[in-house]
């Protein structure tokens, strides 16, 4: 009966310590996404993936040789690479636990004993060698799961770091997409800005002959000078803004921004694909920050099962042996062998309640990993509908904005014929010229942002990222 009430006793133990390890929260999904711009779909049941280079879709040749350089070259990159591999040492520390450990000492001193020292025997030497060969063989068993656990608990760690290696991937990987975009973006509108500046200054050039000779007044030639110079102000400013998204490219890709460039191009051949969506909860499977989430909050459960095995015994098991001798010239002899066989059952007592507090913050941690874990989940919907509303409204927009520029355009020329015909002043030729430039830039900035918003809704729904 004692034997059956310590036994019973052990397994109820053991229970309370290996407590089953928690899931992550339950987030609230809704069946569909909405502001599907036309043409858009959930798709089927299956999960949709995109590949690996998803980049490839946007058929940008430029793109391609840049995302292969950030791959190669990012210091950032391979910043999260070294993190992954620490996450791989530590869940290796974690499970050489699992093993029985060996180790070996050799110690060979001279010593002399103090002629008053306690207890002497009386044909005991003021001088003598002493020699220890030893051996110490130690293996914890794992009573409670307390060394399963950690190993338990390193694993989602590493993975946790794994899935951030590929969101950090896929990040670096949107922005230097975006970058470019915003660069492409930038060219067609100095480009714009460089025939305006050119149509400006024939202008200004003309109406300086028509004041020298009388047939225009100074305050049209000043208007025509306005212009032209406001014109060349806005083209530096945008070139500014160029060559520093330029630098940021360089850094991305791990070059020397004084020595990196990229050709001017009008991005006229970057195309904005039809994105596989899937379903809400789908979303959930294909995002790698996700997925980190929800492996951090198994490893906080795990380490509250570390924890609360605090409270229980450790047993080791224990052996010890080797040679002890004072004669170095017979050292390894039957006579010196020594050895000491038995296990160690540990318990702390009485601790201050330090044990009580790691629990406590064990559980503490394990609330905020799940509250952790909600935030991204909810984050990543709100990021999906941010940049489904956005190519749903920007494409109606840039349409607006054409019909706006068309309408700019006649409205110049009539202004124009008008102003030559001697019926309308030269501010009327002004106002028209103004509107019709910020309608075109508009059209420009809008254009891209809409091709920025696809980019980043790869991003959203996690890129070619696929779990394991």
């Amino acid at each position: 009966m004692k034997i059956l009430y310590a036994t019973t006793l052990a397994l109820a133990l053991a229970a309370c310590a290996q407590a089953p390890v928690q899931q992550p929260p339950v987030v609230p999904l809704a069946d569909s996404f909405r502001d599907l711009p036309a043409g858009w779909s959930d798709g089927n049941a299956q999960t949709p993936q995109l590949p690996a280079d998803w980049w490839s879709m946007y058929q940008d040749a430029q793109l391609n040789t840049l995302q292969q350089q950030l791959i190669a070259n990012s210091p950032d990159l391979a910043s999260a690479l070294a993190r992954y591999r620490q996450a791989q040492a530590a869940t290796g520390v974690a499970r050489s636990a699992q093993s029985p450990t060996l180790g070996v000492s050799l110690n060979g001193q001279r010593d002399r004993q103090s002629d008053l020292r306690p207890l002497r025997g009386a044909t005991s030497p003021s001088e003598y060698n002493s020699g220890t060969l030893q051996f110490d063989l130690g293996y914890e068993v794992d009573l409670w799961g307390r060394i399963a656990k950690q190993v338990s608990a390193g694993e989602a760690q590493e993975q946790a770091a794994g899935a951030d290696l590929a969101a950090a991937r896929l990040s670096l990987q949107i922005q230097l997409a975006d970058t470019l975009l915003a660069l492409r973006g930038a060219d067609a509108d100095l480009k714009l800005l460089r025939d305006t500046e050119a149509a400006y200054k024939r202008q200004a050039e003309l109406m300086t002959r028509r004041h020298d000779g009388g047939s225009a007044s100074g305050l049209d030639l000043a208007r025509a000078e306005t212009q032209l110079e406001s014109t060349r102000s806005l083209l530096r400013q945008r070139q500014a803004q160029r060559n520093v998204q330029e630098h940021a490219i360089a850094a991305l890709v791990g070059a020397n921004a004084a020595s990196f460039s990229i050709a001017p191009g009008d991005g006229a051949s970057f195309v904005t694909p039809v994105l596989p969506l899937g379903l809400p909860s789908q979303l959930l499977q294909r995002r790698p920050d996700i997925a980190a989430a929800a492996l951090r909050v198994a490893a906080a459960s795990d380490q509250l099962g570390v924890a609360r095995t605090a409270l229980f015994p450790s047993l080791t098991l224990g052996v010890t042996g080797g040679y002890q001798t004072s004669d170095f010239d017979r050292f390894a002899r039957a006579s010196n062998l020594f050895w000491a066989v038995g296990p160690t059952l540990a318990v702390n007592l009485l601790d201050g309640g330090r044990r009580k507090a790691q629990i406590a913050g064990a559980e503490a941690s394990l609330d905020e990993a799940g509250q952790r874990y909600r935030s991204v989940v909810l984050t990543a919907f709100q990021q999906v509908e941010d940049q489904l509303t956005l190519l749903n409204n920007y494409e109606e927009a840039a349409k607006s904005d054409h019909l706006a520029a068309s309408a700019a355009q006649r409205a110049l020329d009539l202004a124009t014929k008008r102003y030559d015909q001697g019926a309308a002043s030269y501010l009327e030729v002004v106002t028209a010229q103004t509107a019709y430039l910020q309608s075109r830039r508009s059209e420009l900035d809008l254009t891209t942002r809409y091709r920025q918003a696809g980019v980043q809704l790869v991003k959203a729904i996690g890129g070619g990222w696929q779990p394991g």
